[in-house]
């Protein structure tokens, strides 16, 4: 509204002012380097490093530290941040920030942040800082020299800059001074490695007795210098957390060992009273029959490790005529889908009409079904029926659920004995034990195997009643028969309903083996079974009325059926894939040592 009232010349020359000046600024602006903090270099960093020792033996260091940053000319900079590790070794070392000075010994401005083992000097204040400026840093440590196991001296093993710094240094040096008391004690043996992390490219080091010095020029972002200088063993003394400490470094490998002993005796004590439960006379009895109310879907649920159930099932109904299996001419064997023909035939326990029902889908007579290769609405019937069996096995008292009292004192007391190796951790972690971190993967595995052990010893378990248990002696006694030879069987067979039985392959012999066959395959006994009826079959010259003739034998049908059947009752829908794609002896090497920290802008 207010550009109306001016002359039009003036308002198109403001116009255009604020165009060009807009212009202007943004082209400044893209010029204008904008860089991350980091973005800066040292001309020079030096440091001064005296090592003594204090009354308790201990080692102290003092560090006068020098380094010259070159920051832009450009806003970017209020300081630097140097970083000290406050642990060396699994201890503490008292890192203790004295002061920070300028070139001229002014005072400069700092605040300190502890974080994740370091502390972290940030220098400066909110005004910007440009070009050379010089950072004075001042600090104490002690117990900076280790006693090396691998080289059995004491040693000074140190790391003077930081390896993952992003600034480049034109010119290092640094100064090591060990004060009379440890002088006597120096070897004579140092090293001196520049590099990466991990490297063992040397550099040099010189000494002129007590005193140590190196110099680098040229050291690029990433590249750090290592000393390692070794003392007389037992020089100075360490602090307890580096000190063997039975308690913490060996103590909870036995405690969590006796854990575990434990937690496994619970699984052993689960296991024997499951298996207690399975023994009703202890006396087992050849038998060649089978009650009709223990049809092999039942029996599954008594027989410990059943195996193919779906087919013992489907083959019980077809030797008791209720179903039919015949063989479709395809491209193969292993190609073959059978198809079941429903028939009309008794029905001798309930078991058996839910399986025709979950079979066919329907109660209808005369009903023929090709066996499903891909079908999810099959599947889940039969894995329904599968279910079932269990569940009447408890309904009809032959299962129950208990838990075993002994296995759940014992994992109670393997409990009690985790907790104090928890408690051994966290002493460790609390003092500073460098055998804290193993320990605590230790503790970690064996807190995840307690936790599964305790499930298994504290939930109630399926087990057979006294019921259940002679019917497995009973089913036993089925499996016996199965076992033992021809003539054994025979012989057997001899008072079967009290009626004389020829060893001629009689009908009557194959009718009682028909009857066995749907348990054999639940005892895994389906082959060799198959070929005693195929044997019989081929005396007494017919064939089974319960599978259609086939150029194949009966085991190789029993075995094309058997595939059939578990592809069938085992579909599942198919999902969506996902894709993912000691050092002074010259063993030593870069950022091997202590020290190292960190070295950052702000």
């Amino acid at each position: 509204m207010f550009r109306r009232f001016l002359p039009r010349s003036l308002a198109l020359i403001a116009v255009t002012a604020a165009t060009l000046l807009a212009g202007t600024a943004s082209a400044a602006s893209a010029a204008e380097p904008r860089a991350d903090v980091d973005d800066f270099d040292f001309s020079t960093w030096n440091a001064t490093y005296e090592i003594g020792i204090d009354d308790d033996g201990r080692a102290t260091m003092h560090v006068e530290e020098t380094r010259v940053a070159e920051f832009p000319d450009f806003d970017q900079n209020r300081g630097i941040v140097a970083g000290y590790p406050e642990t060396y070794e699994g201890a503490g070392i008292d890192t203790r920030i004295i002061s920070v000075r300028d070139e001229n010994g002014d005072a400069v401005a700092y605040e300190t942040e502890n974080d994740d083992g370091f502390v972290y000097v940030l220098t400066g204040n909110n005004d910007y800082v440009h070009g050379p400026t010089t950072y004075v840093i001042e600090y104490e440590m002690r117990d900076v020299i280790i006693a090396a196991t691998k080289t059995k001296v004491d040693e000074f093993y140190w790391n003077f800059l930081p390896l993952d710094s992003t600034q480049d240094i034109t010119a290092f040096d640094a100064e090591i001074i060990f004060d009379d008391d440890l002088a006597t004690n120096l070897t004579g043996a140092s090293s001196c490695y520049q590099g990466q992390q991990n490297s063992t490219a040397t550099c040099d080091l010189a000494v002129d007795g007590a005193t140590f010095r190196v110099a680098a020029r040229d050291i690029p972002a990433g590249e750090g210098v290592t000393i390692a200088i070794a003392l007389e063993p037992g020089t100075v003394t360490q602090p307890s957390a580096r000190q063997p400490n039975a308690a913490t470094d060996v103590l909870p490998y036995a405690v969590g060992g006796g854990a575990i002993l434990l937690s496994i005796g619970g699984w052993f004590a689960t296991r024997s009273m499951i298996r207690s439960r399975r023994r009703g006379t202890g006396i087992i009895v050849a038998q060649y029959d089978v009650p009709a109310s223990m049809p092999p879907l039942l029996a599954s649920a008594v027989v410990p490790k059943a195996k193919n159930t779906l087919s013992a099932q489907i083959i019980h109904l077809a030797v008791h005529g209720m179903l039919r299996l015949e063989e479709l001419p395809e491209e193969g064997p292993k190609k073959r889908r059978p198809r079941l023909r429903r028939l009309d035939a008794p029905i001798p326990d309930p078991l058996d009409e839910r399986s025709l029902k979950a079979l066919f889908g329907s109660t209808d007579l005369d009903i023929v079904m090709k066996m499903p290769k891909n079908s999810s609405a099959f599947a889940a019937r039969v894995q329904k029926l599968l279910k079932s069996g269990p569940i009447e096995a408890e309904k009809r008292g032959l299962t129950t659920k208990a838990h075993s009292t002994l296995a759940r004192v014992v994992q109670s007391l393997a409990l009690v004995v985790f907790a104090g190796m928890m408690f051994l951790l966290g002493w460790g972690l609390f003092t500073g034990r460098a055998s804290a971190g193993p320990v605590f993967f230790v503790t970690l595995m064996c807190g995840i195997f307690l936790l599964i052990s305790s499930v298994v010893a504290f939930k109630k378990h399926t087990v057979l009643t006294k019921d259940g248990a002679l019917q497995l002696e009973y089913l036993e006694g089925v499996r016996e028969f199965i076992r033992v030879a021809e003539a054994d069987r025979l012989r057997m067979l001899q008072s079967y309903a009290g009626a004389e039985r020829r060893s001629d392959g009689s009908v009557d012999v194959i009718h009682v083996y028909e009857k066995l066959l749907p348990y054999a395959i639940l005892f895994g006994q389906e082959r060799e079974w198959g070929e005693v009826l195929e044997v019989a079959y081929g005396v007494a010259e017919q064939d089974p009325g319960w599978i259609n003739g086939s150029s194949y034998g009966l085991v190789t049908r029993m075995l094309i059926f058997s595939s059939a059947t578990n592809s069938s009752s085992t579909y599942t829908a198919p999902s969506s894939g996902s894709s993912s794609s000691g050092g002074s002896s010259g063993g030593g090497f870069s950022g091997g040592g202590g020290g190292g920290g960190f070295s950052g802008g702000r």
